[in-house]
Formats: structure tokens, C-alpha cells, sequence
């Protein structure tokens, strides 16, 4: 099932900037929130760390009207809650990110909280990270598993 994101940046094109620039393929992840920070960061990911800073995970987020990049491996760590929708799976990206949703069957769903808690009404769906979303772009040796559970 497809999982529907909410980024903040043009997130095709700052995978071509980063790629061109990095040498390697980066490609998008997610949206969320990083340590608490209740503001959605952007997470892409490459198959090699850094040279420099030796992270395999990157976060996008503005700020202020500035934009900055941070680590983001942590994310690997992270649980996700979703509820689905009649076009895939939702996710909260942060802290009163609340995401109301169509389901198949024309009733609603709600998925709140980011990381920070989860508040969800519907078809709940508790899935690990890595399992669900990362594990399309990382191979079997890097992919943490944790069983999918409605």
C-alpha cells in the first residue's frame, strides 16, 4: 500500500540537487519531526554515508525563513502510527499534525501526535519505521524488522 507524505520542500528536486552534488542517489523518506523539534524536517537518505560527516540519513527543514540540514540517522529508531485511506497509508509528520482522511468504505480517519504521541481514530494501523518505509530503499543487512500489526 502506498504511503502518502506532506514535505515541506520540492522533494524531486532537492533529490536531483543532492544527488548531483553528493555523487550518489538520494532519495526521499519522509517528513517529520527530529528530537521533539514540533517542525517538519524533510529525511532523505543514501546508500553510503557521508564522507565528511558519515550519516546516511539528512533532514531539509526551515526555520525562521532560513533553510538548514541536520543529521537525521535517529530516524531509523522511530516508530510510526498510520491509519489508511482510500489512497494509502497517512502518517502524522509532527506534534498537532493532525491528518483527517477519507477511508475506501466514505467514513473518516484521524491520525495525530508525530513523534510525539499518537492519537488515531479508524483503521489504526502500528507499524515499525524501517519495515514499512525504508525498507524499499536500503538492503536486508540495514533494515531493522519488525512485524506490521493492525
Amino acid at each position: 500500500m502506498k504511503i502518502k507524505h506532506t514535505p515541506v520542500f520540492d522533494t524531486a528536486h532537492a533529490e536531483e540537487v543532492y544527488s548531483r552534488e553528493d555523487g550518489v542517489p538520494v532519495k526521499y523518506v519522509c517528513t517529520t519531526e527530529i528530537d521533539g523539534a514540533n517542525l517538519p524536517i524533510d529525511i532523505f537518505y543514501r546508500d553510503t554515508p557521508h564522507p565528511k560527516f558519515g550519516n546516511y540519513y539528512f533532514g531539509l527543514l526551515k526555520q525562521q525563513g532560513k533553510q538548514f540540514i541536520i543529521g537525521a540517522d535517529k530516524v531509523e529508531d522511530y516508530d510510526f502510527a498510520m491509519v489508511e485511506s482510500k489512497d494509502g497509508l497517512v502518517y502524522s509528520s509532527y506534534r498537532h499534525d493532525c491528518q483527517i482522511v477519507e477511508t475506501a468504505d466514505g467514513k473518516q480517519a484521524m491520525i495525530d501526535g508525530g513523534r510525539a504521541y499518537v492519537r488515531a481514530m479508524g483503521q489504526h494501523v502500528c507499524s515499525r519505521y524501517a519495515t514499512v518505509i525504508l525498507k524499499r530503499l536500503q538492503n536486508e543487512s540495514r533494515t531493522k524488522s519488525k512485524p506490521v500489526c493492525r
